[in-house]
């Protein structure tokens, strides 16, 4: 009889990668099953993340806080200081809510919040301003509030300005000087602003465009360990390293592949949520936006795979993924400069894929700017994406030789 000529080596790995990728379709529609039958599973990647997008896009949809209530103790009550509350109320940001008799009253409807803030104008203000004499007018405001209490500050300081340049104006042409002139005194430098990026000052685009991807990211995290700390848990694990043929490369693909499409949908949807429908500003255009989808989605996933790899124990790998998702909203960047932080911090942050997120985000999409700019933010989303390799052998190990704790 003939003998069997032995397979050659590329033929032997056809086969191997065949027989592979037949476990990860297997595997990936078990995950689909699982995730059906588990109400967890469409909550937190469905209808939780749908419900933020929509919660925090719609919440600062006006852009700004509009008539944010304030007080007024005016106790010169001349047609001065009445023309400056009536232009103090006429600022789309403030709207006068009550008048009070003295501070301490608007002081107690400030711990009431009734009001966030209030401006004092003392007796004598008027004929001080007349006599050129500085007459000290106050405002309280409450930063318990930040946005809140900043916006009444310029709005507080704005209207006390102008009412002594009014007052300045007033004097000056009875002294007879042209409109030119007083212009000059008045203001000798002018101002030309421009706020690039967002000149609406809106403030949605400011905190939704990294409020939501944060919270998407908490998510992936906490899914990503939960589904397969659960194999343990549940008693799954034997079975689903057989149907991987032991191969926990091909376990993670096919158990990881259908959250990756969901998360990616939803992810996806979002971005043409807010650059589409509610058209904040992307001149980096859709190639960036689509790039920054899809790295975020996988670094996220590899940063759970590997939390729940060095710990393999499903409480504990949620834990360390809720507390770096929450630590990645202060040490991103967003809210204030981490340049400006504590050594320690700053150093932190470069091992948070939301900063790395953020980065992207400002430099490609935000500002336009080209791909290299952000090579280093490029290269850690990928490294994170990459981290389950180092942990492949401790998963492993804790599917075929653990014992579920509770």
């Amino acid at each position: 009889m003939p003998k069997k000529q032995p397979s050659s080596p590329i033929a032997s790995a056809l086969s191997s990668l065949r027989k592979n990728l037949g476990r990860i379709v297997s595997l990936a529609a078990r995950e689909v099953g699982l995730m059906v039958y588990n109400p967890i599973y469409i909550c937190c990647m469905v209808l939780f993340p749908l419900i933020v997008i929509f919660f925090f896009t719609s919440l600062m949809s006006e852009g700004q806080p509009e008539d944010l209530p304030c007080g007024v103790v005016d106790n010169d009550n001349t047609s001065t200081t009445r023309a400056m509350t009536r232009q103090l109320d006429a600022f789309q940001s403030t709207r006068i809510a009550g008048h009070y008799n003295n501070v301490n009253e608007a002081r107690k409807a400030i711990q009431r919040n009734e009001i966030y803030g209030f401006l004092y104008i003392p007796q004598g203000t008027t004929a001080d301003l007349i006599a050129q004499r500085q007459p000290k007018v106050s405002f309280y405001y409450s930063n318990v509030t930040l946005v809140a209490g900043s916006m009444l500050f310029k709005d507080l300081k704005t209207i006390t300005t102008l009412g002594s340049a009014a007052i300045g104006s007033a004097k000056l042409q009875m002294l007879g000087k042209t409109p030119g002139e007083i212009k000059t005194f008045l203001q000798p430098i002018a101002i030309d602003l421009h706020m690039v990026g967002n000149p609406w000052m809106n403030y949605n685009i400011y905190l939704s465009s990294i409020m939501v991807p944060g919270i998407l990211v908490l998510f992936i995290f906490l899914i990503t360990a939960y589904s397969i700390g659960t194999e343990l848990k549940f008693g799954r694990a034997h079975g689903w390293m057989r149907m991987a043929g032991n191969n926990i490369l091909v376990a993670l693909t096919g158990k990881l592949l259908p959250q990756t499409l969901v998360f990616l949908s939803i992810f996806l949807g979002y971005e043409w949520y807010v650059y589409g429908h509610l058209h904040f500003p992307h001149p980096g255009g859709l190639p960036m936006i689509l790039l920054l989808a899809v790295l975020t989605v996988l670094s996220s996933q590899g940063f759970g795979v590997f939390a729940f790899g060095l710990m393999p124990s499903l409480r504990m790998s949620m834990s360390v993924c809720s507390l770096w998702a929450v630590v990645g909203f202060s040490a991103c960047g967003a809210t204030f400069p981490v340049f400006a932080m504590d050594g320690m911090i700053e150093a932190l942050a470069q091992i948070i894929p939301l900063r790395h997120y953020y980065m992207i985000y400002q430099i490609c999409v935000f500002n336009g700017y080209p791909l290299i700019d952000a090579w280093g933010n490029v290269v850690a989303l990928i490294a994170f994406a990459c981290l389950p390799i180092l942990v492949l052998r401790n998963i492993k190990r804790a599917m075929v030789e653990y014992v579920y704790i509770p």
